[in-house]
């Protein structure tokens, strides 16, 4: 099934969501109003999933004070997942109330207590645009249930969330879209930047529960649709697609949770793929997808050969691998095949991390909230046949960068980066599109032109000189970056000399002229050795055209 739905509104009623943001500001229920309540040591408790300090805390604070403040009511019931007095709720929310709350599905009031249905919680940021803060409904997390998660739990904001809105691009664009919103933060985001924002999900809870989250915090940008994947928008394009998407590698095997927020219902990558693949007819000319996922070594193959295919055009085909025939039925069939091929992209591909097939196995498991026992042994079981059966020896994880370039493409950048979120996430969609910026540069500037050009050394990088004790000369140099990605590039001397005279005053070759003499090198073969280098330093952001 695929349509655009109109949301129950009776979950939201429209005089309730009001009364709710009220409430919620008035009692300071905000990222650094709970760490004030709580402290640092049981904040960083909170996010290895352990209560205890934090609750503690609240109790400790309670009895000096003599009452229950009300973010530390709010901080109780829908974080930590107690249960509150009714008379504490209400003065925590004395305008929504416990009636109110329960209309729109946030509590369970049952005699004098008050309990959470679901989790919401302040969450605050930092990207192009400033500063921000929201507050974010999702469903109860394992540290609240006591238990597994449920099939059909809507996942909150964590680590993947905040890693895709930190590489989010934040160039101004007519039409985003946000494939499997989940609660709807990417598609959030993505409003600070895009005039319209379409968001779809396969599950109605979540696209009711980003629906919420959008009118809670006043976003009136955003339109949700139910499907899978690029069904929604058949025959539509963006200027911008990012997805979080439900790429996990899941056995399809009897008794292995299927997961919605994670589990897109494919084989093994497929899913991925599948997005790769059908980006290209949703992308406006000049238009960028950017996408978190994982990608499989099959025995000794590189991942990245098949990423190379999942890039390559073709004309009619089916998604690579057995995707067209374990889809799902109620996560929605492929495409139709088109009669040409679709337009090649622009590609930068980056490997952040590579994992064995058990270490897999173990982060997901753990991640449905299954602990070491005869239910983790069976699911571990199930992963690893998985794996054996299907030839998979590794799998990688990392992020997509893909643009429709309006000509011919020119960026094809896979690489391995262990450390890939660098010294500050939260700029990182900014540095991308500095990058993509002085790539096109690049792309239109010939040899000759970099000769004459004037250049200068990006604010965030410094040099490192180790010396032998005594010696005048350093034995090693190094280009650090101190945002980005956090690249480190070695020097040697005439390269060291080059980017030390790049303050925007020297054309580059008027400096390489000047080292060539310095030297007492050859000018053209320094010419040579060095170009390519300068050009790699644009690249990454180490060198700037004024």
């Amino acid at each position: 099934m695929t349509a655009r739905i109109e949301l129950n509104r009776t979950v939201t009623p429209a005089t309730l969501v009001p009364r709710l943001r009220t409430d919620l500001a008035a009692a300071h229920f905000s990222v650094p109003g709970l760490t004030g309540l709580w402290g640092i040591e049981a904040d960083a408790a909170l996010r290895r999933n352990q209560r205890v300090p934090a609750q503690r805390a609240l109790a400790t604070l309670a009895a000096k004070l003599g009452r229950n403040e009300p973010a530390a009511t709010l901080a109780r019931l829908f974080l930590l997942g107690d249960a509150v007095p009714r008379a504490d709720f209400d003065a925590a929310l004395p305008t929504l109330g416990a009636a109110g709350a329960e209309r729109l599905g946030l509590v369970a009031a049952v005699d004098a207590l008050v309990r959470p249905l679901v989790d919401l919680r302040p969450y605050s940021f930092i990207d192009a645009h400033g500063a921000g803060s929201w507050w974010i409904v999702s469903d109860l997390g394992e540290l609240a249930l006591g238990h597994p998660l449920g099939e059909t739990h809507v996942l909150g904001i964590g680590g993947a969330s905040r890693t895709l809105s930190g590489l989010m691009m934040p160039h101004a664009v007519e039409r985003a879209l946000d494939i499997g919103t989940g609660c709807g933060i990417q598609a959030m985001h993505a409003s600070r930047h895009a005039e319209h924002v379409v968001a779809t999900d396969i599950s109605v809870r979540a696209l009711e529960l980003a629906a919420l989250n959008a009118e809670l915090n006043e976003i009136d940008n955003i339109e949700f649709r139910f499907g899978s994947l690029f069904d929604p928008v058949a025959g539509e394009r963006f200027d911008h697609i990012i997805s979080n998407p439900p790429f996990v590698i899941t056995p399809r095997a009897e008794g292995v949770p299927s997961y919605e927020y994670r589990d897109g219902g494919m084989v093994g990558d497929a899913l991925v793929e599948a997005v790769v693949r059908g980006a290209a007819e949703h992308l406006t000319p000049g238009g960028v997808v950017q996408l978190l996922g994982n990608w499989e070594y099959h025995g000794e193959t590189d991942a990245f050969e098949r990423l190379e295919r999942w890039l390559t055009p073709v004309a009619g085909a089916a998604a690579e691998s057995n995707a067209s025939d374990s889809v799902d039925p109620t996560v929605g069939a492929p495409a139709a095949p088109v009669a040409s091929a679709p337009p090649a992209l622009d590609a930068w591909i980056i490997e952040r991390e590579v994992q064995s097939p058990g270490e897999y196995a173990e982060t997901w498991i753990r991640d449905g909230g299954t602990r070491p026992g005869p239910d983790f042994d069976r699911l571990y079981d199930a992963w690893l046949n998985d794996f054996e059966a299907r030839g998979v020896s590794r799998v990688g994880f990392g992020y997509l960068l893909l643009r429709r370039p309006s000509a011919a493409p020119t960026l094809r950048r896979l690489e391995r980066m262990p450390d890939a979120l660098g010294h500050n996430p939260a700029g990182l969609g900014s540095h991308l599109a500095e990058c993509l910026a002085a790539h096109d540069w690049q792309a239109a500037t010939d040899d000759a032109r970099l000769f004459r050009t004037n250049l200068t050394v990006a604010s965030d990088v410094t040099e490192e000189r180790h010396y032998w004790p005594g010696q005048q000369d350093p034995t090693l140099m190094t280009l650090h970056q101190g945002s980005g990605f956090g690249r480190s590039v070695p020097l040697d001397t005439a390269l060291a000399g080059l980017v030390g005279a790049c303050d925007g005053e020297l054309a580059v070759g008027a400096i390489i002229g000047a080292l060539a003499q310095l030297l007492d090198a050859d000018e053209a073969a320094l010419s040579a050795e060095l170009l390519p280098k300068v050009r790699a330093l644009l690249a990454d952001g180490f060198l700037t055209v004024p």
